[in-house]
């Protein structure tokens, strides 16, 4: 009974000190949401090269993912995430006295290893939890992803009091000090290690799978989308409403932070519902929001009996945050959902494909605030952001009908039964 006591007691000692530390590095990732506002203006950026300026960290973090869950495996989680974070200390304070562009793409990628830190720690929580709770532990740490809230939160107070190279400074010490509460008080158990002789080049073949690479295209919407909308919309509020830096952060928080702590929650509900359910209730959710976000402001004339008539059609900063709000939500949930695909399809080799589908998430954050500044270059619309990811809705909606929706039959003996409950997420 002691033992077992104990043992409950080092679970969540160490769920709670991991949570904290996924935290502390979802908050640095998400850095130059916030802070490469006034870089931009420093350095005269478009908004093409400030695409890439923000999406810089987003690339190493995704491509460190599937490496690190085999160390993880091999060397256990306590040793790899305490490691990954010290590494990027020294980067993240090196940020304050970059002066060129070049200086803040070569730093950033260094600082970008912080968000590789979801593949260390899902599979170490996990461990320490039996199977029927391993869903909850996992569903709690991924709530880290509210990080990208805290920097909204944090960083612009820091910015207009001492400037924005106090914010990296400040950052590196908190995680300097997270490193070491970690250290004090994360556990490590030899019974968790695995031999994994898995190799970056066998995962990769786990792409000829169709299933796999549709919930890769999942992914990138509800986790790539929500990296990349998280990095672009301080500067969106600013550009579109005319905002100051703080009133944009905090706004832009009614999007990141639901996004993060609510991701349990659609643990929840995808083993209640099923993933196919709620999969497919948050692409539609998503088609709807970004249809209304991607109007622009617009103006026209119309010629009356009385003589012209103007009109304005536009989202106003309420309506606007409102639906971001919905969005979050949804894409918290889309989030669980396709990670319960995973544990659904794939029993025996969660890890690998795991790691595949988090690997697209990421390439998807990197990839999609380039495209933003592109086409905001190209058009000068601002709303094409959201055009773009209209269309990428629309793909993979009607993905999900021919290959799921159009099999399934809704009524009848061979209609699909509510699932048990099954803890995954």
């Amino acid at each position: 009974m002691n033992n077992e006591l104990t043992q409950q007691r080092k679970a969540w000692s160490v769920l709670i000190v991991s949570t904290l530390a996924f935290t502390v590095c979802f908050m640095v990732w998400m850095m130059f949401g916030v802070i490469g506002v006034p870089i931009k203006k420093m350095l005269n950026l478009n908004a093409t090269e400030f695409g890439l300026l923000t999406a810089t960290p987003i690339l190493t973090g995704s491509l460190i993912r599937v490496p690190l869950g085999i160390w993880t495996d091999r060397f256990g989680g306590r040793l790899v995430m305490a490691v990954l974070m010290a590494i990027t200390v020294p980067a993240i304070w090196l940020m304050a006295y970059a002066t060129e562009f070049w200086h803040f793409l070569v730093i950033g990628l260094f600082v970008g290893l912080a968000g590789g830190s979801f593949s260390v720690g899902t599979p170490y929580v996990a461990r320490w939890f039996p199977p029927s709770r391993q869903g909850m532990a996992m569903g709690i740490y991924g709530a880290g992803n509210s990080g990208s809230a805290v920097n909204k939160f944090v960083a612009p107070v820091i910015l207009v009091g001492f400037g924005w190279a106090m914010v990296p400074q400040v950052y590196a010490a908190i995680m300097a000090g997270t490193v070491v509460l970690f250290w004090l008080f994360s556990k490590s158990d030899p019974t968790h290690l695995v031999s994994s002789e898995i190799k970056f080049s066998a995962q990769l073949k786990a792409l000829k799978d169709p299933k796999v690479l549709k919930y890769c295209q999942y992914y990138s919407i509800v986790f790539g989308g929500y990296v990349a909308l998280a990095l672009w919309m301080v500067q969106y509020y600013i550009g579109e409403f005319g905002l100051d830096i703080r009133i944009a952060a905090l706004l832009a928080a009614c999007f990141s932070l639901p996004g993060g702590v609510l991701r349990a929650v659609g643990g929840w509900l995808s083993d209640k519902y099923g993933a196919h359910s709620v999969t497919w209730w948050v692409l539609w959710v998503s088609w709807i929001c970004l249809f209304l976000l991607s109007y622009p402001q617009t103006d026209f004339t119309i010629i009356t009996i009385y003589g012209p008539e103007t009109f304005h059609i536009g989202l106003n900063v309420y309506m606007f945050t409102g639906l971001m709000f919905i969005l979050g939500v949804a894409w918290a949930f889309g989030k669980a959902s396709v990670f319960k695909y995973i544990a659904d399809d794939y029993p025996n080799n969660i890890g690998t494909i795991s790691g595949i589908v988090g690997l697209a998430g990421g390439l998807g954050g990197f990839v999609l605030p380039v495209v933003f500044g592109a086409l905001l270059d190209i058009t000068g619309v601002r709303s094409s952001a959201f055009m773009f990811m209209y269309g990428v809705v629309w793909v993979s909606l009607i993905w999900m009908y021919w290959t799921e929706v159009r099999k399934t039959e809704v009524l009848g003996k061979n209609a699909p039964q509510p699932p048990f409950a099954r803890s995954s997420i």
